[in-house]
């Protein structure tokens, strides 16, 4: 089964390369392409893909909109959003991952990358791009609500304590089992409880929790 895709960039150039590259995996095909986030919206809605890719500046909807419309809080049965930008220090990213991004990539990741990113989001997981994440999220918790982080709602576990690093500077889940010596079902079920114990929707949330708790530092 292919991974279905969603694109939108207002730009036409960078739309068209997009799609070629990610119509060039075996295992992904572009099922919908917008050039403003409204369309976006209509069309991931219509067409329910496994991935929407959307660029952050867009006309009409921008791409902060369109993530929170189909990935929010108050979304039922969020879709996957991953957010792509030309500036990695671009202020709306920080917005784009509260408003529910499951990964994060700049327009110059290449090929690899936004493949890797595309298939991270499908499976549940957050890919952003590793030479920014803890720049990133150390930026986003600096900038956040100003707020204190919400406590967990029970303690962690030393192994969880362990998981969250990994997840906060962008390890993938098979990463986290390689280095940790434990199997990738063990991975999934700590990712769970540390889901449910902070009140977190993904794995971004968990890595920003990180950060503004001081668990994880730039």
């Amino acid at each position: 089964m292919s991974i279905r895709v969603v694109v939108a960039d207002d730009q036409e150039i960078v739309r068209t390369g997009l799609t070629m590259i990610l119509d060039a995996q075996p295992d992904i095909e572009v099922v919908g392409e917008a050039a403003d986030g409204r369309r976006a919206v209509e069309l991931a809605r219509r067409l329910r893909p496994d991935v929407c890719l959307f660029d952050i500046r867009m006309p009409g909807l921008d791409g902060i909109a369109a993530t929170r419309a189909l990935a929010g809080p108050d979304v039922a049965d969020p879709l996957a959003v991953v957010v792509i930008t030309t500036f990695d220090l671009d202020e709306y990213v920080y917005a784009a991952l509260r408003a529910g991004a499951r990964g994060f990539l700049l327009k110059n990741a290449g090929a690899a990358l936004l493949s890797q990113a595309v298939h991270a989001a499908a499976g549940g997981e957050a890919l952003i791009a590793p030479s920014v994440t803890a720049r990133l999220l150390g930026a986003f918790a600096r900038t956040g609500s100003g707020s204190a982080p919400a406590q967990p709602v029970e303690a962690l576990t030393g192994r969880e304590e362990q998981i969250l690093a990994a997840v906060a500077r962008g390890r993938t889940n098979g990463e986290i089992a390689d280095e940790l010596y434990i199997s990738l079902s063990t991975v999934k079920s700590h990712i769970a409880s540390l889901m449910a114990k902070l009140g977190a929707r993904n794995r971004v949330e968990i890595a920003i929790w990180a950060y503004e708790t001081g668990r994880v530092r730039h």
